[in-house]
C-alpha cells in the first residue's frame, strides 16, 4: 500500500491525472481520484459517452463523491490480483476504508453497469459525504431526477441511473442529483451504489446483493490472475499491467481498446488531444503477443477472431483502428466542454482514421504468426484473405505514409518499411506451414527487396543509426522494433539505440522522434521499447538497470498514462494507456526470456 498522504489538490476542480486509479467490469471503466471522487464513467461501454465526466469538464461534466467531510490522509493499492480499488481515510476523528468495484456477475459481467462502494469503519468516528451527480454527456443532454414507485431515479439523455444505499438513511433528492451523509464506527458497514442502462429497463439490486458483489468480482479477478503464468523479474509491475490491458478489453466482441478516456492533452498549452477509445490493430498485436505469453487462451482468441471479422466485414485493405463494435470509425466533433485543466480542445473521434499506415501489415501477421505458432489453426477463408493482403504489402511497402505517429506528412518512414518486412516475414512462414495458401516465392523476393532498402536508405553511417525516414536529419524511437521483429539484433541496432538516448532520451524516459520534445512530454513505451531493444542485442545488464528505473515512474497504483513529463515526473496523454502497459510487460518477458536461455 502507498504511504499515507494528503490527496493531491484540485486546482479549477481538476486534480493530476496521476491521481486516478481505474476500475472496470469489461464493458467500461471508472476513474477514481485519491480525493474519492469518480470523476469519469461512461455508461454502458467505454466508448460511450460519459454521465460523469468531470475529468474534463468539471463544472457540469459530473461525478460520484464519497469522501470524509473533515480533512484527511488517503493511502491506496489495488486488492491483490484484482481491479478493485481499496482506500484508507484517515481524518483526526477516526479511519474508513472505501473499497470500490465494478460489479461481475456470477456468469461473468452483468447486463448492466454495476458500481459498488463499500465503506467499513474501522476506528473512531468518521463523517462521510456523497453526492451522485450526473453531468450533460459532454454538452449534449440535461440530467433530471424522476421519481417512480420504487425510489428515485436519475435520467440523462437514454440512461437511467439509480442510487441503491446500504446502512445509508435519508439521501437528499434535488432536481439533478441525489447526496447525503453519513457517519462510520468500528466495525460498522456501509454501501452506496450506482446501477445503471442505455435505453432498456433498468434492474434494481437489492442493497445487500450489490455488495456481497464485491466479494464475488474479487474471487472472479482472482480467477483470472491466476491463469496469467508469470514468475519472472518485476512479477507485481507484470501483474498490475496484465490487469490494466484486462481493463481495456471490451469483452462484448474481443476488442482491446487503447485507452479508457479521450482528449487528455499530450501538450499543456492544448491542440494535441485525441480519442484512444479505439481498437487498434497495433495495439490488439501488442497485446496479443502478451496475452500469449501469459497463456490466456480465450483473451487471444477473441481477440484474433473480432480482428478478422472487422477486416472482412470493412476490407479489403486493413484500417489503423476500428471501433470496439467492430466499424469503421466515423468523423469527429469538438463537444463545447473545456477539457482537463482547460487544455482544449475535447475530442469524439480521431482523424487518424482515414491515414495509410503502413506498419499494420506487420502487426496483422505478427499476430497471425503468434496465434500459428501456439498450436492454432485457420480456416480456409482467413488463409486466402491473409494472401491477398500479404500481395496487397508487396505492392504497397514502396508508398509514403503517415507512419506509426500518424504524422499529417507522409514519407518513407523507416518503421512502416520494417512493418511490411515483418508482414512478409510472417507470411513466407505462414505459406511454409501450410497455412496461407499459394507459393510465397513473391513474398520472399519482395521481402529482400525491402530489407535491402532499410539496410542502404535508412541507415546513416555519419550517424551510425536508422534514420526516422532516408534523408531525414532525425531519429525515430520506433525503429527500436526491429529487434522485436527479428530484423536487426546487431551491431547496427546497438549502436542505433545509443543514438536514440543521445538525442531523445530523458533520463530513463524517451521521446518519440526529434524535435518533438517541443511539442510533448516523453512517450512511456518508447522507454520500454528501449529496455527490449537493449536485451535483444545482448545488452542484458543495462536493459536491467533501465527496467529498474522505468518501473518506479508509474503512480502510486501501478498505472501509466501514455506520456510522462521528465522534469517532474507528471502524467499526460490518455490513461492508463494500453500501450505504455504493453510495452512494461514485453520488456520485461523479453528480459526473462534471454536470461532463461542463457541459463
Amino acid at each position: 500500500m502507498s504511504e499515507l498522504r494528503r490527496p493531491k489538490p484540485r486546482v479549477d476542480g481538476y486534480v493530476p491525472i496521476e491521481s486516478y486509479a481505474a476500475i472496470g467490469d469489461g464493458r467500461t471503466v471508472a476513474m477514481i481520484a485519491d480525493d474519492g471522487r469518480i470523476d469519469w464513467l461512461p455508461v454502458p461501454n467505454l466508448d460511450s459517452p460519459p454521465p460523469f465526466a468531470a475529468l474534463l469538464d468539471y463544472e457540469h461534466g459530473g461525478w460520484i463523491e464519497l469522501a470524509p467531510v473533515a480533512d484527511f490522509t488517503v493511502q491506496r493499492e489495488f486488492v491483490s490480483g484484482t481491479n478493485v480499488l481499496a482506500t484508507t481515510f484517515k481524518t483526526a476523528d477516526g479511519t474508513v476504508r472505501v473499497t470500490d468495484s465494478l460489479n461481475t456477475g456470477v456468469a461473468g459481467r452483468l447486463p448492466w453497469m454495476e458500481l459498488a462502494r463499500r465503506i467499513d469503519g474501522l476506528d473512531g468516528t468518521v463523517e462521510m459525504g456523497w453526492k451522485v451527480a450526473p453531468g450533460t454527456m459532454l454538452g449534449k443532454a440535461s440530467p433530471w431526477a424522476y421519481t417512480t414507485e420504487h425510489g428515485t431515479v436519475l435520467r440523462v439523455d437514454g440512461l437511467t441511473l439509480a442510487v441503491r444505499t446500504l446502512g445509508i438513511d435519508d439521501p437528499q433528492v434535488e432536481t439533478q442529483n441525489i447526496h447525503g451523509v453519513f457517519s462510520t464506527e468500528p466495525g460498522s458497514r456501509h454501501a452506496l451504489g450506482v446501477v445503471g442502462t442505455e435505453n432498456e429497463p433498468l434492474h434494481l439490486p437489492d442493497p445487500q446483493k450489490l455488495d456481497e458483489g464485491i466479494d464475488r468480482t474479487v474471487l472472479n479477478w482472482r480467477m483470472w490472475s491466476d491463469e496469467c503464468k508469470y514468475e519472472g523479474p518485476w512479477a507485481e509491475h507484470v501483474a498490475r499491467s496484465a490487469l490494466a490491458l484486462k481493463l481495456l478489453l471490451h469483452s462484448p466482441s474481443g476488442a482491446i481498446a487503447a485507452a479508457a478516456t479521450t482528449s487528455l492533452p499530450e501538450n499543456r498549452t492544448g491542440g494535441k488531444n485525441w480519442d484512444y477509445r479505439y481498437a487498434w490493430v497495433r495495439d490488439a498485436a501488442y497485446t496479443i503477443r502478451a496475452m500469449q505469453r501469459f497463456g490466456l487462451r480465450e483473451e487471444v482468441h477473441a481477440a484474433v477472431a473480432w480482428l478478422l471479422k472487422v477486416i472482412r466485414a470493412n476490407g479489403p485493405l486493413v484500417n489503423v483502428f476500428y471501433t470496439l463494435q467492430g466499424e469503421l470509425p466515423g468523423g469527429t466533433e469538438q463537444p463545447d466542454v473545456p477539457g482537463w485543466r482547460e487544455i482544449g480542445p475535447v475530442v469524439n473521434g480521431n482523424a487518424a482514421a482515414d491515414q495509410l499506415q503502413l506498419m499494420i501489415f506487420g502487426d496483422l501477421f505478427s499476430i497471425i504468426r503468434q496465434y500459428v505458432d501456439a498450436g492454432n489453426i485457420l480456416d480456409a477463408e482467413t488463409g486466402r484473405l491473409l494472401a491477398s493482403i500479404a500481395d496487397e504489402a508487396c505492392d504497397s511497402w514502396q508508398r509514403k505514409d503517415a507512419g506509426i505517429w500518424e504524422l499529417e506528412d507522409e514519407r518513407h518512414y523507416t518503421s512502416s518499411k520494417l512493418g511490411c518486412w515483418q508482414a512478409l516475414d510472417c507470411a513466407v512462414h505462414l505459406a511454409e506451414a501450410g497455412e496461407i495458401p499459394g507459393i510465397p516465392d513473391r513474398w520472399k523476393a519482395e521481402k529482400g527487396r525491402i530489407r535491402d532498402y532499410i539496410e542502404t536508405q535508412c541507415w546513416s553511417e555519419e550517424r551510425q543509426a536508422y534514420l526516422a525516414y532516408p534523408g531525414a536529419d532525425g531519429l525515430d524511437a520506433s525503429v527500436l522494433l526491429a529487434a522485436e521483429m527479428n530484423f536487426d539484433r546487431g551491431e547496427r541496432l546497438s549502436s542505433t539505440i545509443d543514438a536514440l538516448g543521445d538525442e531523445l532520451g530523458a533520463g530513463p524516459l524517451m521521446y518519440r522522434y526529434s524535435g518533438v520534445h517541443k511539442e510533448e512530454a516523453t512517450f512511456v513505451a518508447c522507454a520500454f521499447w528501449r529496455v527490449s531493444a537493449l536485451s535483444c542485442v545482448g545488452r542484458d545488464d543495462e536493459a536491467t538497470a533501465l527496467m529498474d528505473q522505468l518501473v518506479e515512474l508509474s503512480n502510486d497504483v501501478g498505472l501509466y498514462s501514455e506520456m510522462i513529463d521528465a522534469s517532474d515526473g507528471s502524467f499526460l496523454g490518455n490513461f492508463p494507456q494500453g500501450l505504455s502497459h504493453l510495452a512494461l510487460v514485453n520488456a520485461a518477458l523479453t528480459i526473462a526470456r534471454s536470461h532463461d536461455a542463457t541459463a
